[in-house]
């Protein structure tokens, strides 16, 4: 299959890219900059120059292929909202691609969108479509393409680590760093869902290879890792200390972030595991903390 990927050159984009490969798949890649087009090129992907705000390009590559998987999107917090409504125009612009084709398109999103009630993980079948978290910009577009009769699929993605980053996890480091105290919120129990990113990337090609109309996966290997011990992990690795904060507290210490740091969003994968006989065998979040070079 030739697969159009967006953000193939990125942290999650470039192990997929790297998985398909390996499995047979031919790539082409989009690239925004020639460093990019580069290092596509050494991955063994052909490239397609565009990016994810040039719709046009965007249908262009989509038409050029078999199937498409959608990872890019623009990781500028402060702009989230516009960023998700741009997310929402490249997925129907992609889509209108593949309206009356069998050719599927996995778009991404967040597993907090699966959560339907506090302190329950996430699920794959649960999907609030007045979610107040504006990533639900995305799913809410895949279900449009879906009613269109386009061949979709949502993979939702938790903390996707390796020892060079964490997801949301490598901005509360340098925080950290900054503040001289690595904190984390009352009891600290509050919980993030987590998985290696081969682990990921592996999930990415079985779903797409898959490719079931209108299905939800979760690409969570740990259900939830508690902030707490997140926070303890980096106090180890940063050599400052620990400590709970109030919630009066959280915005003055964690900036953009503390939109985030206070949410307990546990996640399954259990229909996942059993629909793709997706085993995650990565290290696990606590792991690859521990092992990452602090310097």
């Amino acid at each position: 299959m030739r697969v159009f990927v967006t953000g193939a050159t990125g942290f999650i984009g470039a192990a997929v890219v790297k998985e398909l490969i390996s499995a047979g798949h031919k790539v082409l890649g989009l690239a925004r900059s020639d460093e990019a087009a580069k290092s596509l090129a050494a991955a063994g992907a052909e490239t397609h120059r565009g990016n994810i705000e040039d719709l046009e390009s965007l249908r262009s590559g989509a038409a050029a292929a078999d199937g498409v998987i959608h990872l890019g999107f623009n990781h500028d917090f402060s702009k989230f909202i516009e960023n998700c409504e741009n997310d929402k125009r490249a997925i129907e612009a992609m889509g209108s691609v593949f309206v009356g084709s069998d050719r599927p398109i996995l778009i991404t999103s967040g597993t907090g969108i699966g959560l339907m009630e506090h302190g329950k993980p996430a699920t794959e079948d649960g999907f609030n479509t007045d979610h107040p978290n504006p990533r639900i910009a995305s799913e809410l577009a895949a279900n449009a393409i879906l009613a269109c009769g386009v061949n979709v699929s949502v993979v939702r993605l938790p903390q996707v680590h390796d020892t060079a980053k964490q997801g949301l996890i490598s901005f509360a480091i340098p925080i950290a760093r900054e503040k001289g105290v690595s904190a984390y919120i009352g009891d600290g129990r509050n919980r993030w869902p987590a998985a290696h990113a081969s682990d990921v990337a592996r999930l990415y090609r079985l779903a797409l290879e898959k490719h079931e109309k209108g299905a939800r996966y979760h690409a969570v290997a740990e259900e939830g890792v508690t902030m707490r011990e997140i926070a303890e992990t980096i106090g180890r690795g940063l050599k400052v200390p620990v400590k709970s904060i109030s919630a009066e507290e959280v915005q003055a210490h964690f900036g953009w972030l503390a939109m985030f740091a206070g949410f307990d969003m546990p996640a399954s994968s259990a229909i996942t595991r059993k629909k793709l006989g997706w085993n995650p065998t990565g290290p696990g979040l606590i792991a690859d903390l521990d092992r990452m070079n602090y310097a």
